[in-house]
């Protein structure tokens, strides 16, 4: 009897030492999934153009698609890829970081670009496309899956700097957590965005009182207007979070004079207001001068990224194609 009860106590042992490894893990990937907000809204602000000119009753399967390339990029390729370089080659995760960063501001930089110099985008398909309806929705959803390997490499790379040491068993499980999590709150988003307009279409069709009818018209209109402000918000998002990420990089590299002046401005500028929002306004004050700092950087980088590596790109590209 005393055996079992001895045996019973080193299960409960067990019980809650796994019980805190998930709490551990869970916290971790809350913590490192925020740090990649700026990518995450990038992420959901992209996706709904590549469902532009869709059925509506195609849209949830393009979505579906979209979902488990995304998932696919994260757990079968960028997940092994993050663990060896944790463990093997832990000094270039800050490069990646850099590089990933810098990519965010010339993304953030190209839309406020193309807004005010406008100018034909063509990695966008084309509504008169030719062909076969099902081999451009393929297309499309490829298109897609592309751009989120991408945002998906900076989202696991922020999340990876934000693990503490820890064994590589539970480094994984907090990084497929946050892939998991992340993919499953973009997507989803990305879902209700989409959807809202028929469903709004829809209440104001065959609503069965004025108040449901004058909603539906509601959302129906309000839409366009919410997916501008995304874009906008993803748009700033990706400046602050990019030019934060280079900073700290160069910091960590032994530059760190910039990242120190803007602390010490972020710093006197809390103090010039009552100590109840001086938090708020000290946090305001560093995003917006990153955020300047990432569209500075990013203008620098249209060029070198439109008249040198899309070229070479465009080249390996074709080559391929022809082969």
């Amino acid at each position: 009897m005393s055996g079992l009860l001895a045996l019973l106590d080193d299960v409960a042992g067990i019980a809650k030492v796994a019980a805190a490894s998930i709490d551990d893990v869970a916290a971790q990937a809350l913590k490192a999934g925020s740090k990649a907000a700026g990518a995450l809204i990038d992420d959901a602000a992209v996706t709904p153009k590549y469902l532009h000119g869709f059925a509506a009753s195609r849209e949830l399967p393009v979505i579906w698609k979209i979902t488990k390339g995304s998932l696919k990029n994260k757990l079968l390729y960028l997940l092994p890829i993050g663990l060896l370089l944790a463990n093997f080659a832990p000094w270039l995760i800050s490069p990646l970081l850099m590089l990933g960063g810098s990519y965010l501001c010339f993304e953030g930089a190209e839309k406020i670009y193309h807004l005010l110099v406008p100018h034909e985008e063509t990695h966008v398909f084309k509504e008169d496309e030719p062909g076969d309806p099902a081999h451009l929705e393929e297309k499309k959803a490829a298109g897609a899956i592309k751009t989120d390997f991408i945002l998906s490499a900076e989202i696991m790379t922020i999340a990876l700097a934000e693990i503490p040491d820890s064994n590589i068993w539970m480094e994984a499980a907090t990084l497929a957590l946050v892939a998991v999590g992340i993919t499953v709150a973009v997507y989803g988003s990305v879902a209700l965005i989409v959807k809202t307009d028929d469903v709004g279409l829809y209440m104001a069709q065959n609503g069965n009182f004025s108040v449901t009818r004058k909603l539906g018209t509601g959302l129906v209109r309000m839409m366009p207007g919410f997916l501008k402000a995304l874009m906008v918000v993803g748009t700033a998002a990706m400046l602050w979070v990019g030019g934060s990420i280079v900073i700290h990089g160069m910091e960590q590299m032994g530059y760190g004079w910039l990242g120190h002046h803007i602390h010490d401005y972020a710093a006197a500028v809390g103090h010039m207001v009552p100590e109840a929002w001086m938090g708020f306004v000290e946090w305001f004050a560093k995003a917006t001068m990153d955020g300047v700092f990432g569209l500075a950087l990013g203008f620098v980088l249209i060029p070198v990224a439109t008249k040198v590596i899309a070229p070479v790109v465009g080249m390996v590209s074709s080559s391929k194609e022809r082969n």
